[in-house]
């Protein structure tokens, strides 16, 4: 080849390289420009996915189309704001919060729902659940949503606790009377009781009643009751008792165990007894001696003569409120308080009077009534009173009462 020839094809190949490079930049130069329109034609919006903020700049023409750019399933239950028909204006702040299925479980009654909730407390107010500072919920009010998204409550209910006999009115979520105990800080002594099993179940309304039971020893010492031994004594009359000897009480110590029901005294056990000083007893000797009374007694006689002229020298004398009575009067056995019987004798004279003026068996003489025995008492004879014995009734009525004067003769 010719050096000439050579020259031409070095500046040919040169002409194609320059073209070559003249229509790559061109090329670069419009896909620059093309880009940089395109850029400047996109819009920013603010997106927020579960709580964490991105700047986005997109083409989108909703909101929907932008979450699928960034490649968000939307399904029905997710919150979505503004919605994803909303057109996309630049500066516009979006919204997307994934839902999540969470259990719930409410005593005994279990429920699902979907949320979009962040927080357990959020999530029962959309659930329509209502919680009082009693019920027991898990996880807390304040926990975030876990990943297995179970929430369990546990509804308080009113609960009677008598403890000791203090009643007051408890809120509780436990479900048996032991748990409830330990919830309460409720420590059992060994002696004290329940008026349920510990394992019995609890329900609205149920009372929990704890008897607090006590065991004490106390040792006192008491009075010992003396004995009282009777004799017969002849001389005496018939109902009339003598003083021989005047009883006297003992010690004895007395160990008890005493038990005690919230407080309160309900048994006592005898444990131990010891005698510190004999018991001293009392002799009473009791008359059995009979009383026998004249029957001079005229029928006519009582109440007739008001004469002092046959009234004897001597003896007591003073003046008392007469009446009359018989044996059959209401009440009357017809024995006296001496053993006279007077339905067999009705014509004796006797007299009741009050022991401690005339005492019984003093022989007597009552004016207009003549000579008598104190033989008898009565109810209603007290201080200066006198009945006189009389046969009949008519006789009883004819003497009536009176003021009379009498003497004690012995």
């Amino acid at each position: 080849m010719s050096k000439r020839f050579m020259e031409n094809l070095f500046f040919q190949s040169l002409r194609s390289k320059q073209i070559a490079v003249t229509v790559v930049s061109l090329t670069l130069f419009v896909a620059i420009t093309a880009l940089v329109l395109y850029e400047g034609t996109q819009k920013s919006v603010t997106l927020q996915v579960n709580g964490e903020e991105l700047e986005v700049k997109t083409h989108a023409h909703t909101v929907g189309h932008l979450l699928s750019e960034q490649e968000i399933e939307v399904t029905e239950h997710d919150l979505v704001t503004p919605s994803v028909n909303t057109s996309i204006e630049d500066g516009l702040s979006i919204r997307w919060e994934q839902s999540k299925q969470v259990a719930i479980q409410v005593n005994r009654e279990s429920a699902s729902i979907w949320t979009t909730s962040r927080t357990v407390e959020e999530a029962l107010v959309e659930a329509g659940i209502e919680i009082t500072e009693y019920d027991d919920v898990s996880p807390g009010l304040s926990e975030q949503l876990g990943k297995d998204n179970n929430i369990t409550v546990q509804k308080a209910f009113e609960v009677t606790l008598n403890d000791g006999g203090e009643e007051t009115k408890v809120w509780s979520t436990s479900t048996t009377v032991a748990d409830f105990l330990k919830r309460e800080n409720i420590q059992l002594n060994e002696d004290d009781r329940l008026n349920r099993k510990a394992d019995g179940y609890l329900k609205p309304g149920s009372l929990v009643e704890v008897v607090r039971v006590e065991k004490v020893t106390d040792v006192v010492e008491e009075p010992a009751n003396f004995a009282i031994e009777t004799r017969n004594d002849p001389s005496l009359l018939k109902g009339q008792q003598k003083i021989v000897q005047e009883g006297k009480k003992g010690t004895v110590s007395r160990k008890f165990e005493i038990v005690k029901e919230n407080g309160k005294e309900v048994s006592r056990k005898l444990l131990a007894e010891k005698v510190i000083a004999k018991p001293q007893k009392k002799i009473v000797t009791v008359g059995s001696k009979v009383m026998v009374a004249s029957a001079s007694m005229k029928k006519s006689g009582v109440g007739v003569s008001r004469s002092n002229s046959d009234a004897p020298s001597g003896g007591q004398e003073f003046y008392v409120t007469a009446t009359a009575y018989t044996a059959y009067c209401n009440g009357c056995s017809g024995v006296t308080k001496t053993g006279i019987n007077l339905r067999s004798n009705p014509d004796l004279k006797v007299i009741a009077v009050d022991p401690s003026i005339i005492p019984l068996g003093s022989k007597v003489w009552v004016e207009g009534y003549g000579y008598a025995i104190a033989g008898d008492t009565g109810g209603a004879i007290k201080g200066m009173k006198i009945d006189l014995h009389v046969p009949t009734k008519n006789a009883a009525y004819k003497f009536g009462r009176r003021q009379v004067k009498m003497k004690v003769i012995d």
